[in-house]
């Protein structure tokens, strides 16, 4: 746990917490956590995606955890227009990984794939993001979204972009 010089627990401390709790199954100490660090830490983006994530999946409140996810993303894009330090795009992912798992909680599988490819965009290889998208039982990423997925330049993309993770597989 990351203390400030007061004793409180820092944004990133929070953080932290969370995730070491869900990653031991606890999600609702996890979201318990998240509560309080949404009332002490409200313009942070992550403390607010995770907040809206687990609100939705832990206590079934979907319609106001999808609504503080979406707000962080907003959150976190205003930061990133403004050049703040921690604001890299490539973070954005994790944030778009929260709000499909919230869609997934209420059940709303196409906003969800939506989401987490967007996601995608943001970070090609977040692990995360590909074993939600995994888990759910949807295709990969399209190389060119505007197309169909059957439309010949896709299809080409994609095998290019196959072959390649495959020989860099093989080179690892």
């Amino acid at each position: 746990m990351v203390s400030q010089d007061d004793g409180s627990i820092t944004a990133f401390g929070f953080l932290q917490d969370i995730k070491s709790l869900l990653a031991k199954g606890r999600r609702r100490d996890a979201c318990q956590m998240a509560a309080q660090a949404a009332v002490r830490y409200a313009s942070d983006p992550f403390i607010l995606s995770y907040f809206g994530y687990l609100q939705a999946s832990v206590e079934g409140k979907y319609r106001s955890g999808i609504d503080a996810c979406t707000r962080a993303i907003t959150l976190f894009e205003k930061k990133v227009l403004r050049g703040e330090d921690y604001a890299e795009e490539s973070q954005n992912a994790v944030l778009y990984l929260n709000l499909g798992r919230a869609y997934i909680a209420a059940e709303k599988k196409k906003d969800a794939i939506t989401t987490l490819n967007a996601g995608l965009k943001f970070d090609r290889k977040n692990r995360d993001l590909m074993a939600e998208i995994q888990r759910m039982g949807i295709r990969k990423f399209i190389p060119v979204p505007f197309l169909s997925r059957t439309n010949p330049v896709n299809e080409i993309i994609g095998r290019l972009l196959r072959k390649k993770g495959e020989e860099n597989r093989q080179h690892a």
